[in-house]
């Protein structure tokens, strides 16, 4: 049965809609970014920066250990990633293929961790971090992203893994693989939807955290971009060219990562893989 036009007008529409009233913010960001300072401040607002100037660009770029918090952000955010992947694909392998006490348990705790808000251990991990003699470092802050991400990617990749067929991993074992053989060659590569959802997922979570890395880092040099963006205003006042050029700098790497994987993920790589 054929839908009338008007029905599939209003699913569309919405969708329009949600997806106009997402994407305005960014777009405003970026715009304000481009604007010079007297159509920033103008009583009607300035829709499209007609005289586009890259000047707030210019003065976040130039601000006290820019470049340093990129790389201390970068350092610490892929860090987290690789390793939470490195860790969560021998956990996710094991919860599903493998059969041992306790697996339902392990599971439970998985989603219980996932659940369960980490702002509750902030004075635990600052004590701990301090008695440690740790403060102002890196280290604790790539270690404490990655436990934050790990039980997404351990859940996330346990169901993909799940869904490759096990006759894939049988047959390459027949034609004389070992285990870790058939993992690698075999199911490995069928998990690159999963494996590209889940760091982009991480690199979202490690690259936006704010509140730990306030607590444990007061060192200007060891901390990274999300608290210099947070005290941007303060620098600069009234600055709102700036602040908007600083906050653009800061979302272009999860943008361009997004694009990135979305135009890498592909689907139903495992369609007629079985051997017949």
């Amino acid at each position: 049965m054929k839908r009338s036009p008007l029905a599939r007008l209003w699913p569309n529409a919405t969708a329009v809609v949600l997806f106009a009233g997402f994407a305005f913010p960014v777009y405003w960001m970026f715009c304000t970014a481009l604007k010079p300072a007297s159509d920033i401040v103008a009583e009607d607002p300035v829709w499209f920066p007609v005289s586009a100037t890259f000047e707030h660009f210019g003065t976040a770029v130039r601000a006290d250990h820019f470049w340093t918090l990129v790389r201390n952000s970068l350092t610490v955010t892929v860090s987290a990633v690789a390793l939470s992947l490195v860790i969560a694909l021998l956990a996710s392998f094991a919860l599903a293929r493998l059969r041992f006490r306790g697996r339902r348990g392990f599971l439970v705790t998985f989603m219980i961790a996932q659940m369960a808000p980490w702002e509750v251990m902030v004075i635990a991990i600052y004590l701990l971090v301090r008695d440690g003699d740790m403060l102002n470092s890196l280290v604790p802050l790539t270690l404490f992203y990655m436990v934050m991400v790990l039980p997404f990617t351990v859940l996330t990749l346990r169901s993909y893994i799940a869904a490759v067929p096990r006759e894939l991993e049988e047959s390459a074992m027949v034609d004389g693989c070992t285990r870790p053989q058939a993992f690698t060659r075999v199911i490995f590569p069928l998990l690159a939807p999963g494996l590209m959802a889940t760091s982009l997922f991480g690199f979202i979570t490690a690259w936006n955290e704010f509140p730990l890395v306030l607590i444990l880092n007061k060192d200007a040099e060891a901390q990274t971009l999300p608290l210099w963006l947070s005290s941007f205003q303060t620098n600069f006042g009234d600055d709102w060219g700036a602040t908007m050029a600083a906050a653009s700098l800061f979302a272009v790497p999860i943008l361009l990562l997004f694009l990135f994987l979305q135009r890498k993920a592909v689907g139903g790589l495992t369609s007629g893989a079985v051997k017949g």
